[in-house]
């Protein structure tokens, strides 16, 4: 396909609609037939611009999702499986909750991105690219921008415990790429070293309390609570009982169900829309559509709340709209358009039930208090969210595989540059401002922690998904020399991290910082040049 640009204008369309390499087989827009066939070649920049103004849309939808959605419903599906646990248990259970539901929130639209990329041979470049690029990313820029924001002693066994997990991982992703394939084992492999990482975290955290003394006392008593901003108090359904005593009624009074829904449904808060500055309420006009259809799709269950976020006709709503939310999302709708008997089709019948459903709930309970089945709406939201961010990321792959075709770009030099610093802008804020509060140790583990999940579960489980039965084997070929500057690069490092963060007796300054930084901006250059053939091997 990427032979288009070849043929003269006049001949873009009919080639991208008889060439079986430009076809989509996942998402719901075929970019390649809008930008060849509907658009007039005279007003391709205007198309450009356009998908561009998309892409950076599809970012901010994947991020609202995991943000709000997806992260909370995970928070408080681990609440509930803790419930019964005592408080030994539980300590431990903390930790193993930072390592698999709060990985898999974060990384959650890498991970997806990798899947959805790995469905089809010739978007795998883009995987590799992003996982690479984004390892790459946060480990030089993130990891010295903590540095120079504020300079502190990096926690020595966690940290060495992190980069040799990493570094292992790399390792083993290399041979990979080395000989052009992964196998059964070999996939079940990288779920199996996270599995064993996951194990580690939390033997060494039982060890390390035992060496203190503290025996198996909650995690609050050695280790700092996870800073939060004032200023942000806003959750998906906030009502005006969230923002203080001042504003709660001084009579309690019990709100009608109309009330409660357009409550729950408004994602601003206008008290905070006043006080902000004008970037600020820009930036929320664009989350505000995003936001909308969300609260309208996706329930969220809040622990924290005294109504566990309970809004009985919204989600009674969600009853309906979550299911046909996933039925027409799965496979692009495919399954939810198919029809029962040549009859009757399946979103049809999901409506029906759901409805039906729906009006139970509504009857049997009460707006005060929420049924004590409400938890099930957690893992429900969980999946309607899961869903939206597959549905983003299949959407963003297609548009970059789209631009690579335009622009004669490959897929590994698009997922190191803008799928990678896509998905790493929100960890790129977060671990900042963690950092400028005075949490630079957590934010600094975060960024070795976090993308450890990030390469083994997005490869291992991108690769077996792909596997069949009459084909255990994925082809994973390097497509250029990029590839290994990429693989080389991220290897490097964590080497020069793994080397020179105990030369300093793990006390990280600016110098650390500027020379992470430095590092990045000399790869990227590198990278560049090479995917652009000023640096070439003669043999390849």
């Amino acid at each position: 396909c990427w032979e288009v640009r070849k043929h003269n204008s006049s001949e873009w369309c009919r080639f991208v609609r008889s060439n079986p390499d430009c076809r989509m087989d996942g998402g719901f827009l075929d970019y390649l037939s809008g930008i060849f066939c509907v658009f007039p070649p005279q007003l391709l920049p205007l198309a450009v611009t356009l998908y561009a103004l998309w892409l950076l849309y599809l970012f901010i939808i994947l991020g609202v999702t995991a943000e709000k959605f997806f992260c909370p419903n995970l928070s408080a599906i681990s609440t509930n499986l803790k419930l019964s646990h005592n408080v030994a248990v539980f300590s431990l259970t903390s930790h193993l909750h930072g390592v698999t539901f709060l990985a898999f929130g974060n990384g959650a639209p890498d991970v997806f991105s990798a899947v959805v990329a790995f469905s089809d041979p010739r978007t795998a470049g883009l995987a590799i690219g992003a996982i690479f690029g984004a390892g790459v990313f946060v480990t030089t820029v993130v990891a010295g921008g903590i540095a120079l924001v504020k300079p502190f002693m990096a926690a020595s066994r966690p940290f060495l415990r992190d980069v040799i997990f990493y570094m292992l991982a790399v390792f083993l992703t290399f041979m990979v790429l080395y000989f052009g394939r992964i196998r059964l084992g070999e996939a079940l492999g990288y779920l199996g070293l996270y599995v064993f990482y996951v194990f580690t975290v939390v033997l060494c955290t039982w060890i390390h309390r035992r060496q203190r003394g503290d025996g198996l006392a909650p995690s609050g008593s050695w280790e700092p609570e996870m800073p939060t901003d004032p200023e942000e108090p806003e959750s998906s359904g906030t009502t005006s009982s969230d923002y203080g005593e001042e504003y709660r009624p001084l009579l309690p009074s019990q709100e009608t169900s109309l009330r409660i829904f357009t409550t729950a449904l408004s994602p601003l808060d206008y008290r905070k829309w006043r006080r902000k500055p004008w970037y600020w309420r820009l930036f929320k006009a664009f989350r505000v559509p995003v936001e909308m259809v969300l609260l309208l799709t996706v329930p969220v269950v809040d622990p924290d709340k005294d109504d566990l976020n309970w809004k009985r006709p919204l989600n009674c709503l969600h009853v309906l709209t979550s299911p046909l939310l996933c039925v027409l999302t799965l496979k692009s709708g495919a399954y939810g358009l198919y029809q029962i008997q040549g009859v009757f089709p399946v979103w049809g019948l999901v409506t029906l039930a759901g409805s039906v459903l729906a009006i139970i709930i509504f009857i049997t309970t009460s707006n005060e208090e929420p049924p004590k089945y409400h938890c099930v709406f957690a893992f429900l939201g969980f999946l309607a969210s899961a869903m939206w961010i597959n549905a983003a990321a299949t959407e963003l792959v297609n548009i970059l595989r789209t631009l690579g075709i335009i622009f004669q770009l490959s897929n590994t030099v698009l997922g190191l540059t803008l799928l990678a610093w896509g998905n790493s802008i929100g960890d790129t804020f977060s671990d900042l401002t963690m950092a400028r509060q005075g949490y630079p140790r957590m934010a600094f583990s975060a960024c070795f922690g976090g993308i450890i999940f990030n390469i083994l579960v997005g490869v291992g489980l991108g690769c077996l998904l792909q596997m069949t039965s009459s084909q255990a084997l994925v082809k994973l070929e390097p497509d250029s020399l990029l590839v290994w500057v990429l693989a080389g690069a991220l290897g490097l490092s964590l080497v020069f991290s793994f080397i020179s963060v105990p030369a300093q007796c793990f006390q990280l300054g600016k110098a650390y910082g500027i020379c992470l930084i430095g590092y990045y901006l000399v790869f990227l250059c590198v990278a560049l040049l090479t995917e652009f053939r000023v640096i070439h091997l003669s043999t390849l």
